[in-house]
């Protein structure tokens, strides 16, 4: 199984990918390491991803998912997926029932406020406002709201998924 933690920048998706990942004894991944140098370098002096910037990530991405999924590996994947159609891209119809899809959901002002108290990070504050204006919040995900402490997160996340 592959869980897709999904949300802005700065909602928790390593801290939380990583702890859940360790409490199942399943590999942890961040979308991030797929980026190429030259988005990183965009996202570090605030620049915005179009989505031609996307496309080689999320292929890398797919190709990744695919590896896993022939290879039965259990996967916590943190992954921004804004966009619907980059969860379609990721999650093919004939994996669904092998991806879950968890969303860290709140708001602008919490994120922002820990946004601005993380350092040595290439996603800038500054695209925090793009982060949510490109969201689209997923109607087929498990929203977990995430002002609880992350080891409460984690229980929330694999209680709702029963793991």
């Amino acid at each position: 199984m592959i869980i897709l933690l999904m949300g802005v920048s700065g909602s928790g998706k390593t801290t939380i990918g990583l702890l859940l990942a360790d409490s199942l004894n399943w590999e942890f991944r961040d979308a991030d390491a797929f980026h190429s140098p030259e988005n990183i370098d965009k996202m570090h002096h605030g620049i915005p991803l179009n989505d031609l910037d996307r496309m080689p990530w999320l292929l890398a991405l797919q190709t990744a998912i695919a590896q896993w999924l022939q290879e039965d590996k259990n996967v916590v994947l943190a992954c921004s997926a804004l966009k619907d159609s980059y969860r379609q891209f990721l999650v093919l119809d004939s994996d669904r029932y092998r991806i879950k899809i968890v969303y860290l959901k709140s708001s602008f002002e919490i994120i922002q406020k820990r946004l601005q108290e993380r350092h040595n990070h290439f996603m800038s504050e500054k695209l925090l406002k793009s982060q949510f204006d490109a969201l689209e919040e997923p109607d087929n995900a498990t929203s977990i709201d995430i002002s609880e402490p992350p080891q409460v997160i984690v229980q929330n996340i694999k209680t709702a998924l029963g793991i």
